[in-house]
Formats: structure tokens, C-alpha cells, sequence
């Protein structure tokens, strides 16, 4: 299939699919004589679990591995496990680092009256000043 059709049927948009194959993600597509891309069903299959756990959030880099390990039959689930637990560990930083910054502009926007004064606590914290 060209990469039209593994794209529909991937759910991965084209312009993803050769980024993918330049960062090395997925292996590169062989072309026909005209210089077309030609994708098959495990590439269907793998653009997919690239896009699954692109879409939790893994970086390139730990897609690679876990590309790795998806492929090695003989891999410790324990390593899959590793990767899963420090994805889920970056998660709750920025959940706190979110609720942080979530609390410090509901603090600014309690001080801020919101009326016709020229007055305004958001901008002063923001420019880092006491208000």
C-alpha cells in the first residue's frame, strides 16, 4: 500500500510517517521503481503502537525501546514495566508543576479587582514585583 493507504489506515498522518521513518522509529519504507513508498500490514502495525505510545506521552527515544522490546520475544516484561513507571513518574510532575501554576494565577486573580483601575496584581506578579 502507499503511504496514503497506511496512513487511513494507521491513523498516523503521512508527514508523521516519513518524519518517523527519518528519526528512525520505524524502518524505511521500500519504494518501487517509480520511487514510491510501500507499506505493508506490520508497518500498519507498527505505525500504530509508535502513534499509541506517542499519544501517552513517551518521547522518540523511548518509543525506540519500546519498539525494541515489543519486537524481542525474549525481553523482561520488568524493562517494559521500567519505561511505564518513569513515563508515569514525569506525569505527575508536571500534574505538579500544572497545580502550581494553576494556584499562583487563581492567588494573583483574587488580588486582581478586574474593574477600571490601572492597578493590577496579575501583571505586577508577573513582572515579579510584591503587589
Amino acid at each position: 500500500m502507499n503511504i496514503g493507504t497506511a496512513a487511513a489506515h494507521s491513523g498516523v498522518p503521512a508527514k508523521t510517517i516519513r518524519y518517523y521513518e527519518s528519526v528512525g522509529l520505524i524502518q524505511p519504507a521500500e519504494r518501487t521503481a517509480s520511487g514510491y513508498r510501500v507499506y505493508g500490514r506490520q508497518d500498519v502495525e507498527t505505525l500504530r503502537f509508535v502513534q499509541r505510545a506517542r499519544s501517552l506521552g513517551f518521547s522518540v527515544e523511548d518509543v525506540g525501546s519500546l519498539l525494541a522490546l515489543w519486537r524481542d520475544r525474549s525481553r523482561s516484561s520488568a524493562e517494559v514495566k521500567a519505561l511505564a513507571r518513569h513515563r508515569v513518574e514525569d506525569i505527575d510532575r508536571k500534574i505538579a508543576e500544572l497545580t502550581e501554576m494553576r494556584e499562583t494565577l487563581l492567588h494573583l486573580m483574587e488580588r486582581c479587582h478586574g474593574d477600571e483601575r490601572p492597578e493590577c496584581p496579575i501583571l505586577q506578579g508577573l513582572a515579579g514585583k510584591a503587589g
